[in-house]
């Protein structure tokens, strides 16, 4: 296993602000954290909280105001746009890959020297319920996982089942609120906290997972 981190977020800011004069802040979302190995990272949060502005930070498509994405060590946002999703690849809803605008010459950039995604979004998946398509994506997380991918899966829970399939394949947590991003060990962890219970409501899960202290 490499030394180097599968994805940091090194001291990584975005800030949008309001106004053309007096320019006021309206958003902002920071994160601080690496992932060192592969896993599968559950991300909760309340719509509007900068989900999925994360993701297309690490994917390479929404430059940071600071901070830099490594993944694998190489900074995205300075690696060809045409391969940046050899490093991290955002798929969103229905399964769809985010694009983005081209920014900067793509000879004055770095090669990905990667020939397959390292990070693979899962930003708020659509999951059919009926024969077996659920137990598919499950099978094709794992798998990536297994080939040392890290696999960050995203989803605004409205039904229980839901939840379910976070418990069940996620190795921890995510928790994107309040402009920051917290990390939890164990969905145990992570439904416990009162931040999340709140923002679960009705779906928060009762008896074993009750609220810590």
């Amino acid at each position: 296993m490499s030394s180097v981190p599968l994805l940091t977020l090194d001291g990584v800011e975005k800030i949008y602000h309001r106004g053309f004069i007096a320019r006021t802040p309206a958003f902002r979302l920071g994160a601080d954290m690496h992932f060192d190995e592969p896993e599968i990272i559950g991300v909760m949060g309340p719509n509007g909280a900068g989900k999925t502005t994360l993701f297309e930070m690490i994917a390479g498509s929404n430059t940071p105001t600071a901070g830099r994405v490594r993944i694998a060590g190489r900074d995205i946002h300075q690696v060809r746009h045409g391969e940046r999703d050899r490093l991290a690849i955002h798929y969103h809803q229905s399964y769809q890959v985010r694009r983005f605008a081209r920014t900067k010459p793509g000879f004055l950039m770095q090669r990905a020297e990667s020939p397959y995604p390292l990070v693979h979004l899962f930003d708020e998946p659509q999951f059919n319920t009926q024969d077996g398509y659920i137990g598919f994506m499950l099978d094709f997380f794992r798998r990536l996982k297994r080939e040392g991918r890290l696999v960050l899966l995203c989803l605004h829970p409205t039904a229980p089942f839901q939840l379910e399939i976070l418990e069940e394949i996620c190795d921890r947590f995510l928790f994107v609120a309040g402009g920051g991003v917290s990390s939890f060990a164990s969905y145990d962890q992570i439904v416990r906290d009162g931040a999340v219970r709140a923002y679960l409501g009705e779906l928060a899960p009762v008896a074993s997972h009750a609220p810590a202290g």
